[in-house]
């Protein structure tokens, strides 16, 4: 049995839902973003302790087969953007659409009406979140970032990291670091 998780998003998530259901007696099978593989049926009583201990977490539980999809595009974005190390040559919309068996334009017109924003909007936002990641790392310079997200050019990564925070790739990371150092002084 899967049981479909909202809001999560991270492994620390995982840790935390692993922890609840070992607290509740519930054998898993694997814990991933979004999904626990649990090995047998829960009983109701289980299923709403499991509900309630996760909403205190931050986290939900999902019932409706609409919210569980939604959740599904979304974790395969969150997963390509932020947990792989080179982002698909393909059409996010073809990779979306083939991970999950389902057409793209039923998933966007899904996605659209349920969140109130595109698919491909909620990918942006969260390529210039891991843009801000791999700033922070300074591990990569701005070219190799554009590249790593499969951007056509600096130039483009930049007109978007700026449409999105209002700010230039370089000033972002002049702030942070400039915050950083301010910290370490304390």
């Amino acid at each position: 049995m899967i049981l479909y998780i909202k809001y999560m998003v991270s492994l620390r998530c995982k840790m935390m839902v692993k922890e609840e259901l070992k607290k509740l007696g519930i054998r898993y099978v694997v814990v991933d973003l979004g999904t626990a593989e649990i090995l047998e049926d829960i009983t109701a009583q289980q299923h709403e302790q499991l509900k309630v201990n996760l909403l205190k977490s931050g986290l939900e539980l999902l019932d409706d087969k609409k919210s569980i999809l939604i959740e599904k595009v979304k974790n395969v974005i969150i997963e390509m953007i932020h947990y792989t190390d080179d982002l698909p040559e393909v059409n996010y919309s073809d990779y979306i659409s083939k991970k999950l068996d389902y057409d793209y334009t039923y998933l966007s017109n899904l996605f659209s009406e349920v969140k109130g924003i595109t698919i491909q909007q909620f990918i942006i936002i969260h390529k210039i979140e891991r843009v801000k990641e791999l700033l922070l790392y300074d591990e990569l310079n701005l070219t190799q970032i554009s590249y790593k997200l499969n951007y056509s050019s600096v130039a483009h990564l930049s007109n978007q990291f700026k449409k999105i925070t209002g700010l230039t790739p370089t000033f972002f990371k002049k702030i942070k670091q400039k915050r950083l150092g301010m910290l370490e002084n304390l």
